[in-house]
């Protein structure tokens, strides 16, 4: 995972500087690809305070490139012989959505489905130093413009993140309260979602043109055979 998230960011800001990409879009496509989708995008948008058009476009196109996986990874997985473990590895590595990765994984099989949740839910604790890496970064950026107060950096949603992990793992939360909280959380979601696309500012995306796609395709190829590549060499 820290590899495959090394050679993400490397490619994002190379090949995204050559595409003429700005540098809060690259960086949204290149954390939301390596990382977590979705949630990972939302915690580096806080952080860096990036435009809701960006937002909005790396969301986008980090779903539509989930879609495509849910389908394409399965066929490839059997094409290629992978036991449910070493698909459950590369599924967990190298779908960027916790859903998509369940949905493509568990379509593999049961053991692959089980071992992919356990790997994708590990990389998504990267958001937490890699998003504090960013919002210092942004600090010390603004460090001769103005006063910067702690509340404008500190990344709100990891930290909530962490203690919500924290409470569970401690079993502070009943069980019996895990469904509800469940489908409170996708409700959420599907409101800072739509939040997002209403302010989205349209004509700037229109604008941008399908370049953020091309860039997304591109990290996303980069993810998946860097994923089965590394697995395959330190013989996972």
């Amino acid at each position: 995972m820290l590899a495959t998230l090394v050679l993400v960011l490397i490619a994002a800001f190379f090949v995204g500087k050559a595409l003429g990409i700005d540098r809060d879009l690259r960086r949204l496509l290149g954390v939301g690809t390596a990382i977590c989708g979705g949630s990972a995008i939302a915690a580096l948008a806080g952080a860096i305070d990036a435009p809701q058009a960006d937002v909005a476009y790396a969301l986008a196109a980090v779903f539509l490139f989930n879609v495509v996986a849910v389908f394409v990874f399965p066929p490839l997985g059997h094409v290629l012989h992978l036991s449910q473990q070493a698909f459950g590895l590369w599924a967990g590595t190298a779908i960027n959505d916790t859903s998509s990765v369940v949905a493509a994984a568990f379509a593999y099989g049961g053991a692959a489905g089980a071992y992919a949740v356990i790997v994708k839910l590990t990389r998504t604790t990267l958001i937490v130093p890699l998003v504090g890496f960013y919002a210092g970064k942004r600090a010390f950026a603004l460090r001769g413009e103005r006063a910067v107060h702690w509340a404008e950096i500190v990344p709100w949603f990891v930290l909530w993140f962490v203690a919500a992990a924290a409470l569970n793992s401690m079993g502070v939360i009943p069980h019996a309260w895990h469904a509800p909280l469940r489908s409170l959380a996708l409700f959420s979601i599907a409101v800072a979602l739509a939040g997002v696309g209403l302010n989205a500012e349209y004509a700037r995306i229109r604008a941008t043109g399908v370049r953020p796609l091309v860039l997304g395709a591109i990290l996303w190829a980069v993810i998946a055979t860097s994923a089965l590549a590394i697995a395959h060499a330190v013989h996972l």
